[in-house]
């Protein structure tokens, strides 16, 4: 049996590339832990439109593909993609004779740390999350393998699954935490005002500018600076922000002084970064830097275990404490059976409108629940 290195991994995308379907199904079968996503690959050309086409946490590799040199590929990856992990397969010589392979079992011990097995004990959640599910495991557990780094992170998901959170949490488990944590939302910010709000200015830059404004940038000195809806920022400014994650160094409007700001950075976006850069709209550059380590949040669609909780943290939120509700089990059944597009943002509207229709009555049913993409939407 040919053995291959055993990185510390966990659960996420799995890409496999390999001509022996034998060799996909084996990895595939092996994987029992929690794997988001699964995709296979014939040889390493396709493996590469896969890699560039999503973000992938472990490429299991085939040492014998027909296109392409492994061994070169696997070092084009690491340099390409450096958050993910290449295992290296080597099937048996006579794989292809015999119609079997050897993959090394105990693949999926790959993928989440013996800590996180399936049978071990739910890693805590982390600060300020609500979460029972097994899903989130590798979100909780990568989040705090981060924390005490300086690393940069790339927080992926859709809207309102918590992204925030998860950057807090960072921050809050790292040696930071006494530091500032600087948000700042490159949607919500106009492109004209973004560079200054950024990178600050000195004073008599532009009309208007009566004093200097050091920025968010280099508030989080010596803490951590935010980047909400990082593919939201305009292609012209992206230069700017390349410099200082290279550099950590920036220069205010209108000042020639350089100042340099240690302040740790994470991202997050709801886009898909990499389409962006193949539409012109996102510098690849400035795409690598920021997704030198990626976590995805899956959507609340798929933690049915984390409704019941976050249900009933909204409801004591929004209620007076003498007075909550609580959900039947008809109501809650319902909660579970949704798709929830806004994910946990749309399900306090939720929670918050059923507290507001079952006015003085002690418990929430499925009448008292406006769902829906029409109703969330409604919502604002």
């Amino acid at each position: 049996m040919t053995s291959f290195p055993i990185p510390h991994n966990y659960a996420g995308h799995i890409l496999v590339a390999s001509p022996s379907h034998v060799v996909r199904q084996r990895v595939l079968e092996s994987l029992r832990s929690p794997v988001r996503r699964f995709e296979q690959a014939t040889g390493g050309a396709e493996a590469l439109v896969h890699l560039e086409s999503g973000f992938w946490q472990v490429l299991f590799l085939d040492r014998h593909l027909p296109d392409l040199d492994a061994e070169e590929l696997s070092q084009t990856v690491r340099q390409r993609f450096p958050g993910i992990e290449v295992v290296l397969l080597d099937p048996e010589s006579d794989a292809e004779a015999s119609g079997r392979s050897t993959v090394v079992e105990g693949v999926q011990d790959m993928l989440l740390p013996a800590a996180h097995s399936p049978h071990s004990n739910l890693e805590d959640p982390l600060p300020g999350m609500i979460s029972n599910s097994r899903i989130m495991q590798p979100v909780h557990h990568l989040a705090r393998l981060l924390a005490p780094r300086n690393t940069t992170v790339l927080i992926t998901g859709p809207t309102g699954c918590g992204k925030e959170i998860v950057a807090r949490a960072i921050h809050h488990l790292s040696p930071r935490a006494a530091r500032t944590f600087a948000v700042v939302n490159c949607a919500a910010i106009p492109e004209t005002l973004l560079e200054a709000e950024l990178f600050g200015y000195a004073r008599g830059a532009f009309t208007g500018a009566t004093q200097s404004y050091a920025g968010r940038i280099q508030t989080a000195q010596g803490g951590t600076l935010f980047l909400d809806e990082i593919g939201e920022m305009p292609l012209g400014l992206q230069p700017k922000l390349l410099r200082f994650l290279e550099q950590k160094e920036l220069q205010r409007l209108g000042s020639a002084e350089v100042v340099r700001v240690d302040a740790r950075v994470i991202s997050a976006t709801n886009a898909h970064l990499f389409t962006l850069v193949r539409e012109g709209r996102f510098r690849e550059d400035l795409y690598y830097r920021l997704c030198a380590f990626p976590i995805e949040i899956p959507p609340l669609r798929d933690r049915s275990e984390d409704i019941a909780p976050l249900a009933a943290h909204f409801l004591a939120k929004f209620a007076a404490p003498q007075a909550a509700p609580e959900f039947s089990a008809e109501a809650l059944q319902l909660l579970k059976t949704q798709s929830w597009a806004g994910n946990i943002r749309e399900l306090q509207n939720v929670v918050e409108r059923a507290l507001i229709l079952c006015e003085d009555e002690v418990v929430i049913r499925p009448e008292h629940l406006l769902l829906g993409d029409s109703s969330f939407r409604n919502s604002g």
